[in-house]
C-alpha cells in the first residue's frame, strides 16, 4: 500500500504521520515537528523524502531535490541548531496517541554519555492513556537530556533530548539550548501593569532570598510571564515546580488563588502567606506535621479528570438500579472452579458479570450504542471495558467480541489487561473502542454507587457487594435468606430511554439469576 499518510496540499499537524519508514529493526514512522504544509512527497531515497512549507496554498510543482552534501549522521537526518554545534539529532515528544497532545517523561534510559543503538528505548513517556516506550531510530550517542524525568505536559514536537554520531560530539552540547529549534512565535502585547508593584517592593520580598536562577535568567514558560505580569507578581519570586525549577502556569495560578509565593533557601523552602508572614508555630509541630501536601498529577489522571467533567456536565444520565439474587450463580461458579482448579483457572464473579453484560448488549441494543452529534451508533458487537485501578489513576481496557467469549475466555482476557493496567504496559490499542464500560467496587465492600458515563459509550454498569438478606420465597409460601448484589445502570438519555434501560437490567438479571442460559 502507499506508505504515505500525507497527500500534496495537505495541512501537517505536530506530531502528523507523514510516512512510514522500513529500518533495520522494524516499521517506523515519520511525524511532522512544526506545522507545516507538504509540497511534494516522494518516494524513498537516503536524501530529501518530501519539501513542507509554511503557508497553505498550490503544491509546489516541478521541485526537485537537491542532494545534500555527505553527512556522518546516517539517513541525512542531522542539522545544525547553530554553526559552533556538530551535527545532531533534536528528538522532540512524539505523540503516542490519537489524542495525544502532550506527554510526561516517566523515566530516561539512557544517560548523557551513553551509546544508544537503533531500537533502543531511551524514555519512557506517559501519554494521556499509558505510559509507553520511545524507541531510538537511529545509532549515536546521547549528548544531552533537556527534559528531566518527571517532567509534566511537555507539548508534542517539543525538543527533549539531543543525540550525536561521534562520542567525541558529546561534550559540545554541554550549553546547548533548543531557541532555535522553531521559530519564535509573536509576542503577545504586554498588560498593563498596576504602577503599585515598581512604586514600592514590599520588605519581605526585598529580604528575601532570590530564587535560584542561571546567571540574571529566571526560568519560566511564555505564558507564566503573561500571566505574571498581568497579576502584578514579580516571577523570580514564585518558585518553579517544572523541569529544573522551571516556572509554569500552575505555579503563577497557584500564587494568585492562595496568596502564598514560596521562596527556595539555603536550607529548603520557606512558605509565606501575603501579610502575615510564618508565623503562628510557637511549639515547632510544623516540621513534623505539615498543613498539607500537594501531590503532583499524572497525565492519565489530568485527562480523566477532564473527560469525566466533561461528562458530567454535557450528558444527560438517569440511573436504574435493580437487585440480583446471587445463590444460583454462586453454586454455578463453585461447580466450575472446582473443575478449573487443576489447570490453576479460576473464574470471578466479574467475570460472570461481563459476560452477562455482553449478552444483555446483544439483546438489547438500544443500549449498545453511541450518541454521533447527528445521529446514533449502534454496534453490531459487545467490546466490554471494565475499569481497572492503577497506581497512576484509572484505566479503562476492553475485552473486544465479549460477546462471542466463553468465561474463561473473558477470565484470561480480564486478568491479562489488569495485568497490563497495573504494570504501566497498556497500549493505547487496548483503550479504544470499548461500547459499554463496568465499574464493580464490590470487592471494597461497596453496597451500590452510581458510576459517570465515559463518552462516546451511553452506559456504564455500577456493581456492588453482594450480601445476605432475607427476601420472599418465589412461590409466596415464606421467606428465606439469599445473597443479593445490587447493579446501577448509569444512562445517556439522549441515547437511551428509561424502557429502553429497563429492559436491558431486565435482560442482565435473567442472565445472572439463572447463569446456565450464558452457557448456552
Amino acid at each position: 500500500g502507499n506508505p504515505w499518510g500525507v497527500f500534496e496540499g495537505a495541512s501537517c499537524a505536530v506530531g502528523r504521520s507523514l510516512v512510514k519508514m522500513s529500518t533495520r529493526n522494524a516499521l517506523r514512522r515519520a511525524t511532522a515537528a512544526a506545522p507545516w504544509t507538504t509540497a511534494t512527497p516522494r518516494s524513498w531515497k537516503p536524501v530529501e523524502l518530501c519539501r513542507t512549507v509554511w503557508s497553505s496554498g498550490s503544491p509546489v510543482r516541478g521541485f526537485a531535490p537537491v542532494t545534500p552534501k555527505a553527512s556522518p549522521w546516517k539517513g541525512g537526518r542531522s542539522f545544525a541548531a547553530a554553526a559552533e554545534y556538530p551535527p545532531h539529532q533534536t528528538i522532540t515528544m512524539p505523540a503516542l496517541s490519537p489524542t495525544m497532545t502532550q506527554g510526561a517523561i516517566a523515566e530516561w534510559k539512557v544517560a548523557p554519555g551513553a551509546q544508544v543503538k537503533a531500537g533502543d528505548v531511551i524514555a519512557d513517556i506517559e501519554t494521556d492513556k499509558a505510559t509507553m516506550a520511545l524507541e531510538s531510530m537511529e545509532d549515536g550517542w546521547m549528548a544531552k537530556i533537556l527534559v528531566e524525568a518527571g517532567a509534566q505536559d511537555v507539548q508534542v514536537g517539543e525538543i527533549i533530548c539531543v543525540m550525536v554520531e561521534e562520542q567525541g560530539d558529546c561534550e559540545k552540547f554541554a550549553d546547548f539550548a533548543p531557541t532555535a529549534a522553531a521559530p519564535a512565535a509573536p509576542a503577545a502585547p504586554a498588560a498593563p501593569v498596576s504602577p503599585v508593584a515598581p512604586a514600592a517592593p514590599a520588605p519581605a520580598a526585598a529580604a528575601s532570598p532570590p530564587r535560584p536562577t542561571s546567571g540574571d535568567r529566571v526560568f519560566a514558560s511564555p505564558k507564566a510571564r503573561v500571566m505574571a505580569k498581568a497579576a502584578g507578581i514579580d516571577i523570580a519570586l514564585v518558585n518553579g515546580t517544572g523541569p529544573n525549577g522551571r516556572v509554569v502556569m500552575s505555579d503563577v495560578q497557584n500564587a494568585i488563588e492562595t496568596g502564598v509565593v514560596a521562596i527556595e533557601t539555603g536550607g529548603g523552602s520557606v512558605t509565606g502567606a501575603s501579610g502575615t508572614g510564618v508565623t503562628g508555630d510557637q511549639n515547632g509541630f510544623a516540621r513534623f506535621f505539615p498543613a498539607f501536601e500537594d501531590v503532583n498529577l499524572t497525565n492519565i489522571k489530568k485527562i480523566t479528570a477532564a473527560r469525566l467533567t466533561e461528562s458530567k456536565q454535557t450528558v444527560p444520565h438517569f440511573y436504574l438500579s435493580v437487585d440480583v439474587r446471587m445463590d444460583a450463580l454462586s453454586a454455578l461458579r463453585a461447580q466450575l472452579n472446582e473443575g478449573l482448579q487443576k489447570a490453576g483457572g479460576k473464574i470471578s464473579v466479574n467475570d460472570f458479570v461481563v459476560s452477562a453484560s455482553a449478552k444483555a448488549l446483544l439483546a438489547v441494543p438500544e443500549v449498545n450504542a453511541s450518541w454521533m452529534g447527528d445521529k446514533i451508533r449502534r454496534y453490531k458487537k459487545a467490546d466490554v471495558a471494565v475499569a481497572v485501578q492503577t497506581p497512576q489513576g484509572l484505566m479503562v481496557p476492553v475485552v473486544r467480541g465479549a460477546c462471542g467469549l466463553g468465561l474463561s475466555g473473558i477470565s484470561g482476557e480480564v486478568k491479562a489487561l489488569a495485568g497490563k493496567a497495573k504494570e504501566g504496559k497498556l497500549a493505547p490499542a487496548d483503550m479504544i473502542g470499548g461500547t459499554f464500560t463496568i465499574s464493580n467496587l464490590g470487592m471494597f465492600g461497596v453496597k451500590n454507587f452510581a458510576a459517570i458515563v465515559n463518552p462516546p459509550q451511553a452506559a456504564i454498569l455500577a456493581v456492588g457487594a453482594a450480601r445476605v438478606e432475607v427476601v420472599k420465597k418465589e412461590d409466596g409460601t415464606g421467606y428465606e435468606e439469599a445473597s443479593v448484589m445490587n447493579v446501577t445502570l448509569s444512562c445517556d438519555h439522549r441515547v437511551i430511554d428509561g424502557a429502553d434501560g429497563a429492559t436491558w437490567l431486565g435482560a442482565f438479571k435473567g442472565f445472572m439469576e439463572d447463569p446456565v442460559t450464558m452457557l448456552l
